[in-house]
């Protein structure tokens, strides 16, 4: 039951505006909170359907490439780059991915991944030979060791061979290095970004090419599943592929 108050200095016609009056202003009042809710509404369906388009995005299976079993990007002139994982990885990318022309990469320290500019017959420029020594190096057991900077060389093919002096053995995934060899002074910190959908660890060069959205990632305490999280909810990525693109060891997000 609803009690009305009526203030007896006032005719009846001036109570009766006055109720009009505050009738009115509930009214708008209504009005703009119907109008309120509805606008949080739509915002609301329109983040659901969001959020329902990249968990849709997300459960469908892209395609793999052949060189996404291994460490992999695109060098700023678009050169595929790749780099072993493990001894076995390393043993594959020399002896079934490196032609002729190819140009080989690798670091003075032990446990340092072999990587490749797959030039197709072409000679890359000093920016790409730059972005694939960083890569040699932010993937070598430095990162794990705290080194920031570290020589990586590179030479030619025909300069890694399986062939050894009298009596020496070459274990999986090392080679012998013969002739010249050319270093880059180079550190240790890389970005990861999106190629096409794709998870890319690279350079910062390389990654600012193709990617809009990126995070540099550094030397740090924090496991690479802690780390690999705080980059899904910027990429949008699965998880697994962005823990396979970092280094082993420790990481951080370069603030």
């Amino acid at each position: 039951m609803t009690r009305i108050t009526l203030d007896i200095t006032k005719s009846v016609e001036k109570n009766a505006e006055v109720y009009f009056n505050r009738s009115k202003k509930a009214k708008k009042k209504l009005e703009k909170t119907l109008k309120a809710l509805e606008r949080i509404k739509k915002k609301k369906e329109k983040i659901d359907r969001t959020k329902e388009q990249e968990k849709q995005q997300q459960s469908i299976p892209q395609k793999q490439e052949w060189y996404e079993k291994f460490h992999w990007f695109i060098s700023s002139e678009g050169f595929l780059v790749i780099g072993g994982k493990d001894a076995t990885s390393n043993e594959i990318v020399i002896k079934k991915h490196t032609n002729p022309k190819d140009i080989v990469f690798h670091t003075d320290i032990s446990g340092s991944p072999f990587f490749v500019i797959q030039t197709e017959n072409k000679t890359p420029k000093e920016i790409t030979l730059k972005e694939t020594a960083t890569a040699t190096a932010s993937y070598s057991k430095a990162w794990k060791l705290g080194v920031t900077t570290v020589d990586v060389f590179y030479v030619n093919p025909d300069q890694v061979t399986k062939t050894t002096k009298a009596g020496e053995y070459m274990p999986k995934g090392a080679f012998m290095i013969y002739g010249k060899k050319n270093y880059i002074k180079s550190e240790l910190q890389l970005a990861i970004g999106l190629k096409d959908n794709k998870i890319m660890a690279a350079p910062l060069s390389a990654i600012k090419k193709y990617s809009k959205d990126y995070l540099i990632i550094q030397q740090g305490k924090q496991k690479k599943s802690a780390i690999a999280k705080s980059i899904q909810i910027k990429l949008k990525a699965h998880v697994d592929d962005i823990i396979k693109a970092l280094p082993t060891g420790g990481c951080e997000i370069k603030k």
